[in-house]
């Protein structure tokens, strides 16, 4: 009786915990540069906003380093210059692994690697052509020193892939990038059980098509503030996750519509010199707190319950306009400020990114539902026992 007790016990526990939906992981992106303060002091700041997750486009084994024994996952960045000689030579592969990944794994949580980033931006048919030979000679350059645990992609921008925004249920990769890259890129991913990465600004998409409230690209449920796929009926509250649906419907159509989603960037500038009307630090506040509260929510998107599974804001500081040009960063022009952070490491405005540790409603009706069910077990299983 005893021991039938304790496996009841313990299977509903497990069923409890089970129950529990996992939300989307929130990270930033990190650039580094001699005016910033070191990467060490970075890291504790980081620490102290809750901050588990850090993008790093600029991989320098400098600042991997200080991220080690620390609860933050690193996503590293392969620069675009060195597709054409990884695709082609796995030992140029082994050799920015055993740089950038080898001397820190596992003390530094390195959890995702992007060959390259917005290669098709920058116009380069040679490198986008040579994308998934890379991808391959990476991910097997980890596996052959018994890496399994880092996902391998590449970066792609929304603007630069997507044939249109709206609706989603239309959403196509654009041509010929679809066929010649993007679907062998799938593919790899699905035989790999990787990520796709996309850059995702709203704040693009809206300067694009004014005829968008701006309320619906910053997160305010607004009762006008939504728009209708007629196709599927189904009503979008928030451009997010309009623009999220439509790369997911693209994947359906090329035949992968079960890949993780991974926006690698995603912000609002503080400063545009071509927008000063729209780039304003209280829209970029209300987009970021608005972005974070809706992926701490659970809530998904219409057509990915789940949403996507990681999601990184670009960015903590104002990069420098070096580094983000020569990193094929962004989509905007020069000029723009997208940093959260001053120099100082003081906030422009604030930002709760711990959302109070608040647990989604999924998660709460699993938790009460299995709790209850644990005590109707335990229950019967008394009165069994006192009938003996």
């Amino acid at each position: 009786m005893t021991h039938s007790l304790s496996l009841i016990t313990f299977l509903s526990l497990l069923f409890l915990f089970s129950s529990i939906t996992a939300t989307t992981t929130i990270g930033v992106t990190y650039i580094s540069s001699p005016t910033l303060p070191p990467p060490e002091k970075v890291v504790a700041v980081l620490q102290s906003l809750k901050i588990t997750s850090v993008r790093l486009p600029v991989a320098d084994p400098n600042i991997i380093r200080a991220f080690s024994y620390t609860n933050i996952s690193l996503f590293l960045v392969i620069p675009n210059s060195l597709i054409p000689s990884i695709s082609g030579n796995r030992s140029a592969a082994s050799h920015w692994i055993y740089s950038h990944v080898v001397p820190f794994y596992p003390r530094a949580h390195i959890t995702a690697i992007s060959v390259g980033n917005n290669v098709l931006a920058q116009g380069d048919v040679t490198s986008a052509d040579l994308l998934v030979l890379a991808i391959r000679n990476v991910r097997r350059s980890l596996v052959d020193i018994g890496i399994l645990k880092i996902t391998v992609s590449t970066t792609f921008s929304f603007v630069n892939i997507m044939t249109t925004s709206f609706p989603p249920s239309s959403a196509e990769f654009q041509e010929p990038a679809g066929n010649f890259v993007i679907k062998p890129l799938l593919q790899l991913l699905t035989e790999t059980n990787s990520s796709f990465f996309v850059s995702l600004y709203p704040y693009s998409v809206y300067k694009l098509r004014p005829e968008i409230p701006i309320g619906f690209a910053l997160f305010q449920e607004l009762p006008y503030n939504f728009r209708e796929d007629t196709v599927t009926g189904v009503r979008y509250r928030n451009l997010f996750d309009l623009m999220v649906d439509a790369v997911i419907a693209a994947m359906a159509v090329a035949g992968h519509e079960n890949i993780p989603v991974v926006v690698a960037e995603t912000g609002w500038p503080c400063f545009d010199p071509s927008s000063e009307a729209e780039a304003r630090g209280i829209y970029a506040e209300m987009y970021l707190q608005g972005l974070i509260n809706h992926l701490r929510s659970g809530k998904g998107t219409p057509l990915r319950k789940e949403g996507v599974a990681e999601a990184y804001i670009y960015e903590l500081f104002d990069a420098n306009e070096t580094a983000t040009r020569n990193q094929g960063l962004r989509s905007g022009g020069t000029g723009q400020n997208w940093g959260f952070l001053f120099p100082n490491m003081s906030m422009k405005f604030e930002i709760d990114f711990s959302n109070g540790g608040s647990i989604p409603p999924a998660a709460v009706f699993g938790m009460v539902f299995w709790f209850l069910l644990l005590v109707i077990w335990l229950f019967i299983l008394l009165d069994i026992g006192t009938s003996f």
